[in-house]
C-alpha cells in the first residue's frame, strides 16, 4: 500500500473505527485485499482475454510465451478490448442514472410522481430554449414534459449528434468530428462499443480506442450532463451551504439513517419524509432524539448540496459507519455498495434496505422505491429504521467524536454569482485572477477511494500541494468528501494552506480554496465551468488552451475510467493514481499517454504519489500559461512539499 506510514487512513475517525472493527472481529475491505495478494499480473496489465471460451488467453509481456490469443488477437487488441468493456460499463452506469432522473422529470410533468415538483424553473426554461422548444402560452408542466421527452430521445438516438454536444466550444466539436468520435446516441454508443469487443469484430487497437472515446463522450456530454441538469430542475439548483462531514455526525440517541449509493430521487424523498410530523412522532414515541440523516458516497453529496444534510463518509467508510453500532438503517440503491455490508449489519441491529429495481443483495430487506408512490416508500423505510432503533442500545454505540465544517453547493450558476456578485454574475474575476498571476490555474480533483492507497491520503496531499501553489481546486465525489473531512472546504483553510495569490482571491470573494461541486455524475459541472472560462475570453478558444488539469488520486471504478477518458478527450490533461489495465500494450499505452494530446489536446498520465502527480498538473498548467503569454506569477512558486510517501508495493 502506498501512503502515509503504517496507517490505513489519514482520517482519525476512520482509523479509530478500523482499529475498533479489528477488535470486534469485523472483516473490512483492507483485510480482503490482503487475503487476495498477490493479484493477477496479467489482469493488471490488461493482457488476459476472456471474451470467448477459446481462452482465457494470456500474452506474456516479456515475449517468452504466446504472442497472440487463439484467434490471433495481439496484446494491443486484447488490452484495447478490455479497456473498451470497462468504459462501456462505466458510461452505462452514469448514463443509466441520468435516464432515471429524466424519467422522474417526465413522470412529474405527467403528474404521476408523488411528492416531486419543478423547483428550478430557470434551468428548465434554459434547457427548453437550447432544445428549440417553444414555451409561450404553455404551462410549466407542458414545458417540462417536452424537455423530458426530448432528453429521453437522446438516450435512444440512432443517428445524428447528441444535443448537448453543442455546449462544447466549436474548435473542440471540430476535433471530435475530424476524429470520428462525436457522440451519436447514449445507448447506441454503448451497444456499438460492446459489439466491437466481441471476438472477431474490431481488431485495430487505435480504432477500438476511438470507439472508447466516443462512448465516454456520450456519457460526459450526454448521460451525466442530463443527470445533473434534470436533478437541478427537479430538486433545485444548489447554492453554497454549510454542513459537516465525518462519522461524528451520527448521534447516539437519534434514529440514524445512512443513505448510500448514487441516485438522488430516493434520498430527496427521505429528506422530505423525515420532516413530516407523523414520522417525527414515531421517532419520539420510540424514545429517539429525532432523525439523523447522513450520507455515504455520492448520494451523500446530492443531499448535502441541496439540503445541507451532513456526510458520514466516503466509499471506504461504508463498513466503518456500520461498525459504530449507531446506524439503524443503511438505505442503498446502486453503485459502490459493498455486498460485505450485510455481514457487519447482521452483528448489529442495523437494517440494510435495498431500494432499486436493478440491484438485489442476498439476505437484505427489499423495499422497492417507486416514484409514483415516492413519499409512501420513504416513510416505510424510515418506519423500519425506527423499529431498528428500538432494538439498539444507544449506550453501546462506539462513535468517533470527529466531524469537520464545510461549505458545499457550488455549481456553474452559483460560481457566476459568487465570483461576480448578485447583480453582475460572470466568470471574469476567475479569468482575471489567472491572467494577473494571482491564480496559477484550476484543477478538478475527483474520484473514489482505493485500498491500494492509504485512505484519503492521495486526495488530501494532492489538493494541499495544488492550493499552496495557487491552483484553485474544484472537487466531486468521494474526493470531495475526503478534503471536506480534512478541513479544506472551509474559507479559513485559505489562511492555513493556500498560496498568497489564491488566498487573496479567497479572501476577496469569501470562498474556500477547494470548492465542492457535487457527486461524481456532476463532473459535467466542471466541463461546463471550463466552457464558461473559454466564453469569458482571454484564456484561449478551446478547453485545451486553458491552464487547467484533472486528477483522480484514488480511483477504482469503471465509471472513473469513462470519466477520465471523456475529460482527456475534451482537451484536459488528467492524472490517475493506478494505471489503466493496459500497460501490457505499448500501442494502447502510448496512445492514451501521448497520442491523444495530438488528436484532442488532452491526454492521461499515471502517477501514484499524489505530490508528484500534483506537480505533473502544475507543470502542465505552467505550459498552458506560457502558451497564452502568461508567464509571470504575482508571487514566487514555493519549494515542492517534502514527499511523505512510503514505497509502493
Amino acid at each position: 500500500m502506498a501512503g502515509n506510514g503504517n496507517r490505513t487512513s489519514v482520517d482519525d475517525a476512520s482509523q479509530q473505527m478500523i482499529d475498533h472493527a479489528a477488535a470486534c472481529g469485523f472483516e473490512l475491505a483492507w483485510d480482503r485485499y490482503q487475503a487476495l495478494l498477490p493479484q493477477c499480473d496479467f489482469g493488471k496489465l490488461g493482457i488476459c482475454c476472456t471474451n470467448c471460451v477459446l481462452g482465457p488467453c494470456r500474452i506474456d509481456p516479456f515475449g517468452e510465451g504466446a504472442e497472440c490469443g487463439v484467434c490471433g488477437a495481439t496484446a494491443d487488441t486484447i488490452a484495447a478490448r478490455n479497456l473498451a468493456r470497462h468504459v462501456a460499463c462505466g458510461a452505462a452506469s452514469h448514463s443509466d442514472h441520468g435516464r432515471d432522473v429524466v424519467r422522474t422529470l417526465l413522470e412529474t410533468a405527467q403528474g404521476k410522481a408523488e411528492g416531486y415538483e419543478i423547483k428550478n424553473e430557470t434551468k428548465l426554461y434554459a434547457l427548453a430554449e437550447q432544445f428549440g422548444i417553444e414555451t409561450d402560452g404553455k404551462d410549466l408542466r407542458q414545458v417540462a414534459l417536452e424537455v423530458a421527452e426530448t432528453a429521453l430521445a437522446d438516450f435512444g438516438r440512432q443517428e445524428g449528434v447528441l444535443r448537448l454536444v453543442s455546449r462544447a466550444p466549436e474548435p473542440l466539436q471540430k476535433k471530435w468530428q475530424r476524429m470520428g468520435v462525436t457522440p451519436t446516441g447514449i445507448d447506441a454508443d454503448v451497444v456499438r462499443l460492446m459489439h466491437a469487443t466481441h471476438m472477431g469484430v474490431d481488431n485495430d487497437p487505435i480504432h477500438i480506442l476511438k470507439q472508447v472515446i466516443r462512448t465516454a463522450l456520450s456519457d460526459g456530454w450526454g448521460g451525466s450532463m442530463y443527470a445533473t441538469d434534470c436533478s437541478d430542475i427537479l430538486f433545485g439548483g444548489p447554492e453554497p451551504i454549510r454542513s459537516r462531514a465525518n462519522l461524528g455526525v451520527l448521534r447516539p440517541n437519534a434514529v440514524n439513517v445512512v443513505v448510500h449509493g448514487h441516485e438522488p430521487t430516493l434520498s430527496e424523498m427521505l429528506v422530505a419524509a423525515a420532516q413530516s410530523p407523523d414520522i417525527r412522532n414515531l421517532a419520539e414515541e420510540a424514545g429517539a432524539d429525532g432523525f439523523q440523516l447522513a450520507g455515504i458516497c455520492c448520494t451523500a453529496n446530492e443531499i448535502l448540496m441541496r439540503h445541507g444534510i451532513p456526510i458520514a463518509g466516503n466509499f471506504l467508510q461504508q463498513e466503518l459507519a456500520l461498525a459504530t453500532g449507531a446506524v439503524d438503517a443503511m438505505v442503498v440503491d446502486v453503485q459502490c455498495v459493498f455486498p460485505s455490508a450485510v455481514k457487519i449489519a447482521k452483528d448489529m441491529s442495523t437494517r440494510i434496505i435495498s431500494t432499486s429495481k436493478k440491484a438485489a443483495f442476498e439476505g437484505v430487506e427489499q423495499i422497492e422505491f417507486d416514484e409514483e408512490h415516492a413519499l409512501q416508500s420513504a416513510k416505510k423505510i424510515l418506519t423500519a429504521a425506527v423499529e431498528a432503533f428500538k432494538q439498539r442500545d444507544p449506550a453501546a454505540a462506539d462513535l468517533p467524536d470527529s466531524s469537520e465544517h464545510l461549505v458545499a453547493g457550488y455549481t456553474v450558476e452559483s460560481i457566476f454569482s459568487t465570483l461576480g456578485g448578485t447583480y453582475r454574475p460572470l466568470f471574469r474575476p476567475l479569468n482575471r485572477g489567472i491572467m494577473d498571476g494571482r491564480l496559477r490555474g484550476v484543477a478538478g480533483v475527483v474520484g473514489c477511494n482505493n485500498v491500494k492507497i492509504t485512505h484519503d491520503w492521495g486526495h488530501v496531499e494532492m489538493v494541499k500541494e495544488l492550493i499552496r501553489n495557487d491552483v484553485l481546486v474544484v472537487q466531486t465525489g468521494c474526493s470531495a468528501i475526503a478534503c471536506a473531512k480534512a478541513g479544506l472546504m472551509r474559507p479559513e483553510a485559505a489562511d492555513l494552506y493556500a498560496g498568497k495569490g489564491l488566498k487573496e482571491i479567497c479572501d476577496a470573494v469569501g470562498i474556500a480554496p477547494v470548492l465542492h461541486v457535487g457527486s461524481c455524475v456532476d463532473n459535467s459541472r466542471i466541463l461546463l465551468a471550463c466552457v464558461e472560462m473559454v466564453k469569458e475570453g482571454g484564456l484561449g478558444d478551446d478547453l485545451s488552451d486553458l491552464p487547467v488539469a484533472g486528477a483522480a488520486p484514488e480511483w477504482m471504478s469503471e465509471k472513473a475510467m469513462a470519466i477520465a477518458t471523456y475529460v482527456a478527450a475534451s482537451g484536459i490533461f488528467t492524472v490517475l493514481s493506478e494505471p489503466f489495465p493496459v500497460m501490457g500494450s505499448k500501442a494502447v499505452r502510448q496512445y492514451l499517454t501521448e497520442g491523444m494530446e495530438a488528436d484532442f489536446g488532452g491526454m492521461l498520465a499515471f502517477e501514484q504519489d499524489p505530490v508528484a502527480a500534483a506537480h505533473l498538473m502544475i507543470d502542465h498548467i505552467n505550459k498552458k500559461r506560457e502558451a497564452l503569454g502568461l508567464t509571470e506569477m504575482m508571487y514566487e512558486m514555493p519549494e515542492p512539499a517534502r514527499k511523505a510517501a512510503a514505497p509502493a508495493k
